[in-house]
């Protein structure tokens, strides 16, 4: 429908929120044999279509509503949302490709919240689908905290944008967006536990102030024990809604060219989350060749913002691709930085492998499209310092965690580029993260 919209349901709690973001809905399985499964939208998620000019665009309802819409290249989709003046805001939008698809090296998709004259609520957030490694679902919200003084901090009416980019070189086909709109009181702190307010799936702590100091310090970036075992069996969603639950340990499952599963993991206030993907060897058959960017390991938040990609090149031979976190849930200052600002709640985290489409290609007859053994390593430890302790920084101490000295230590982490690339020390990590700014525009 064009023009201004109301999805039915009023404001939900953020209790209720969680619940039901915690809620598995395994939906969605390949249409027919070989096919590749995609992204399962949430099941009952409204249709909408939101508006190409800048008024009258559909309503977005808080709490646990699910639109969906689709988005054309070059298209600037708008929606409305109604803002209070005292909680933090999170508009998220997944934008899911057709598993297997080659989109072009400038498409993606851009979110932005906006006052009615155009003025911005803060940074948006630019993603893209990272062709170079076969495309897969890219997420990431608009935000609005409401300090005194910051633009939009008064309650009222809102506009949500949705940019796609360029598709030269790719997939010109409209790509399916999944969009929601969550709410959190400002300071509020996570549980941590199964269920309930703050628990996982739900918004935990949304630190008024947006993340950490900077007065420098760095978290260990390694694991204390790291599992490397042989893993359960566990088949991982294809989406935020159907994500597959894993805890500390390891756990089998398998992709086929083309395909990304996901995965949720509880991580409480004052925990890192450590992860890494152990993609096997590719079914044999013939010379496999070198993809840059093949296998991929990717974390969201529990309000599906983006928090770090990490990718490695693929031959057809064993390969792996790990992450850590700064720890969740901290609190003060000013949070720089995807990972930083994208680890501030206790709840859900959704980590994300991918297996790029072109990783069977030149293989034997057959080959393809056969499935990879990949291993799920995961640990989720109390957060340490990656140097010895030395004066601890006040203001910093999250619910629940405690680093070697009592207290927790600002970070120095860098959420830039391929890899796992860290930065000990708080100049070398400003660097990169003005950098990936300029460069995204985010």
């Amino acid at each position: 429908m064009r023009g201004r919209g109301k999805a039915r349901g009023g404001v939900v709690g953020v209790t209720v929120l969680g619940l039901l973001m915690a809620v598995t809905a395994r939906a969605g399985a390949a249409g027919e044999a070989g096919a590749l499964t995609g992204y399962a939208m949430a099941p009952g998620a409204q249709v909408i279509e939101g508006a190409l000019a800048r008024d009258g665009g559909p309503l977005l309802e808080p709490g646990p509503h699910t639109y969906k819409d689709s988005v054309r290249p070059g298209e600037r989709k708008h929606y409305t949302v109604e803002l209070d003046g005292t909680s933090n805001a999170y508009v998220s939008a997944v934008a899911a490709p057709k598993p297997g698809s080659a989109m072009g090296p400038r498409d993606g998709i851009d979110v932005a919240l906006e006052a009615l004259d155009g003025t911005s609520c803060g940074g948006g957030r630019h993603r893209t689908f990272l062709s170079a490694g076969g495309a897969y679902p890219v997420a990431d919200y608009a935000e609005r905290a409401p300090r005194p003084g910051s633009a939009c901090a008064a309650a009222g009416t809102y506009r949500f944008v949705l940019e796609r980019g360029d598709a030269a070189g790719g997939d010109g086909a409209a790509v399916p967006v999944e969009l929601q709109y969550v709410t959190a009181p400002p300071g509020e702190e996570g549980a941590g536990g199964s269920g309930g307010s703050g628990g996982p799936g739900g918004l935990g702590r949304s630190d008024g102030q947006g993340g950490p100091s900077s007065s420098g310090g760095s978290w260990a970036s390694q694991a204390p024990r790291m599992p490397d075992g042989p893993g359960k069996a566990v088949t991982g969603g294809s989406g935020f809604n159907d994500a597959a639950e894993v805890g500390a340990g390891s756990w089998k499952d398998e992709l086929r060219p083309g395909e990304t599963h996901f995965y949720r993991v509880a991580v409480t206030a004052g925990r890192q989350l450590f992860a890494r993907a152990r993609f096997g060897a590719a079914p044999s058959g013939g010379a496999t060749p070198y993809v840059s960017g093949g296998v991929r390991l990717g974390l969201n938040n529990t309000a599906r913002g983006y928090v770090m990609n990490r990718t490695t090149g693929y031959q057809g031979k064993p390969a792996a691709v790990s992450l850590a976190t700064p720890p969740a849930a901290y609190g003060g200052g000013v949070a720089v930085g995807d990972a930083v600002r994208g680890m501030r709640f206790a709840g859900w985290y959704y980590l994300q492998a991918s297996l790029s489409p072109r990783a069977g290609a030149g293989v034997g007859a057959g080959a393809a499209s056969a499935a990879v053994p990949v291993t799920l390593d995961v640990d989720v430890a109390a957060a340490r310092e990656a140097a010895p302790a030395s004066k601890p920084v006040s203001g910093v101490v999250p619910s629940g965690g405690e680093g070697r000295d009592g207290a927790l230590r600002v970070v120095g982490y860098a959420g830039v580029g391929t890899g796992s690339a860290l930065l000990a020390g708080l100049a070398g990590w400003t660097l990169v993260a003005r950098r990936r700014a300029r460069r995204h525009g985010g």
